[in-house]
């Protein structure tokens, strides 16, 4: 039984790995300019669905120039540097519903990933009813160095009688 789920497991992964073999090829492949997605660095906004007046992080990976610029109709332009992300306040006149597209630039490369205005009323933050304030209890007051030194002696004074008692049963049984 144990060569089988050897057997299975080097299968399985023998699987994963031809499929990865036979799609990435695919996804870094230059299609000639028809999916403008198709960059040789990677780039995030997050979230992709924002309600007018939040924020979104930017980031992007693998350029090989220090900065990236990055550019939407609905917010001011921002530059990556160094790969470290930024964040982008977007505008609160942004029309609810609309796509809009986010656009890297790497070296005079470029790449988009849209962008969406959340639809609807911006929530009313509510009241949740909690519970009482209890304290933490006595464990937040810190330590009372004479407190401490009388459980410390408390401690010792117990394994010294423990030691005695073994002691003693030890010359009695001899």
């Amino acid at each position: 039984m144990r060569s089988i789920s050897v057997l299975s497991s080097f299968s399985t992964a023998l699987v994963c790995v031809t499929a990865l073999g036979v799609a990435a090829p695919a996804a870094l492949a230059d299609d000639g300019g028809t999916q403008p997605n198709v960059t040789s660095f990677g780039f995030t906004v997050s979230p992709s669905t924002v309600a007018a007046g939040g924020t979104v992080t930017l980031g992007s990976t693998e350029c090989d120039v220090p900065t990236v610029h990055v550019s939407a109709p609905i917010f001011d332009p921002v530059e990556l540097n160094e790969g470290h992300s930024a964040t982008a306040r977007i505008y609160p006149d942004a029309k609810p519903g609309a796509q809009y597209n986010v656009t890297f630039e790497c070296d005079g490369e470029k790449g988009t990933t849209p962008l969406t205005i959340a639809t609807g009323n911006t929530p009313v933050p509510t009241t949740e009813p909690r519970g009482v304030k209890a304290g933490i209890g006595g464990g937040a007051g810190g330590t009372h160095p004479g407190l401490v030194a009388a459980g410390g002696a408390l401690i010792a004074g117990a394994l010294g009688a423990g030691y005695l008692r073994m002691r003693r049963r030890r010359d009695d049984a001899a």
